[in-house]
């Protein structure tokens, strides 16, 4: 028995597990709101203790950093990004779990072949074509002022 193309269609929506959409934008607005509160309270904290503006900006980040990276190493991170969704991409946490997440799978491989060839895996692109539109918008800012 063949089926039409609209008989198909409705059983393949009925398959389909319904989003649960307002949970998952409270989700994230809970867990980025919260990062981004942790990033600000770690920023006050280091202007407080008397450090710099960019000094205490880059220890903000490098601290979110280690954080994401310790949570995603004892598998907190992907607990917390379960409930969470959108809301973990906040982007220095997020990029921080992109790069730790390839390095726990294939740790097994060794530092080399696992640690070393994966780790990069997922944030690789990033990189490049954020280095790459980084070079693009500078040129394109060169030309500007040249003219």
């Amino acid at each position: 028995m063949s089926l039409s193309s609209d008989e198909y269609k409705k059983m393949g929506e009925a398959a389909v597990p319904k989003t649960k959409s307002a949970r998952n934008l409270a989700g994230a607005f809970i867990i980025g709101g919260g990062i981004c509160v942790l990033g600000q309270f770690l920023l006050n904290f280091y202007l407080k203790i008397g450090l710099s503006t960019p000094v205490a900006s880059t220890s903000c980040s490098i601290t979110l950093i280690g954080i994401s990276a310790v949570l995603t190493g004892f598998g907190i991170y992907d607990k917390i990004a379960k409930f969470g969704g959108g809301g973990t991409l906040v982007p220095i946490t997020g990029f921080a779990n992109a790069v730790v997440s390839p390095a726990m799978e294939f740790k097994t491989e060794g530092f080399v072949l696992g640690l070393g060839v994966k780790i990069f895996s997922i944030a690789g692109p990033v990189i490049v074509y954020g280095v790459l539109a980084s070079v693009v918008y500078g040129f394109v800012l060169w030309i500007l002022k040249i003219i």
